[in-house]
């Protein structure tokens, strides 16, 4: 009977495989580099990095990293980052090596949200990005749909507060309902 070997678990990988022998040549991810063209991102970019001090994360890291997350129906940027660590083929897309280290999910969503802050830059590329693929065949359909509920993050683990759900949602549907009569009455609709 062949047994494992638990030992060879903790033995250094020797192979003379490269990672791009490693990735399925059908792999979704190599469909997109040979399709999309991500150098938009350096020239919408570029002005939103400064040329001083510790060098950021390369912007297309940052967009690609962005991008697997609903390709591969991933919940989060921090899960992201984790089947970014273990996933070979999606470090060949980023251009990571198997020793290099994966951006933390904090410094991701830090970037993006202090990067992109009051611009369209994200809008831009993420538009130019959909036109390529659709170009290419790679995305089918005119229609997006995407669930867009706002709600509190409760990512400490540390900390837990009970609320009561019943409040909070009367809250949110009491103010979707003002905005929305709002908008009708602006626009001449019955309420």
């Amino acid at each position: 009977m062949y047994r494992a070997h638990i030992a060879k678990r903790h033995e250094p990988i020797h192979t003379a495989a490269s990672l791009d022998q490693l990735v399925p040549k059908d792999h979704l991810v190599r469909k997109i580099d040979r399709h999309v063209d991500f150098s938009i991102v350096h020239r919408l970019c570029a002005p939103l990095y400064s040329n001083t001090g510790q060098p950021g994360i390369d912007p297309e890291i940052l967009i690609k990293i962005i991008l697997l997350g609903p390709l591969f129906n991933i919940r989060s940027v921090r899960q992201t980052i984790k089947e970014i660590e273990t996933n070979l083929a999606y470090r060949w897309f980023l251009g990571l090596g198997m020793d290099e280290k994966v951006p933390d999910h904090s410094t991701i969503s830090q970037a993006y949200r202090r990067r992109f802050a009051g611009t369209d830059v994200f809008q831009q590329i993420f538009d130019d990005i959909i036109h390529q693929a659709e170009a290419h065949h790679l995305v089918s359909g005119r229609i997006l749909l995407t669930d867009s509920t706002h709600i509190r993050a409760n990512a400490s683990k540390k900390k837990f507060d009970k609320t009561e759900v019943d409040a909070v949602v009367t809250a949110v549907e009491d103010e979707l309902l003002a905005r929305v009569n709002e908008d009708r009455s602006a626009h001449g609709k019955k309420r």
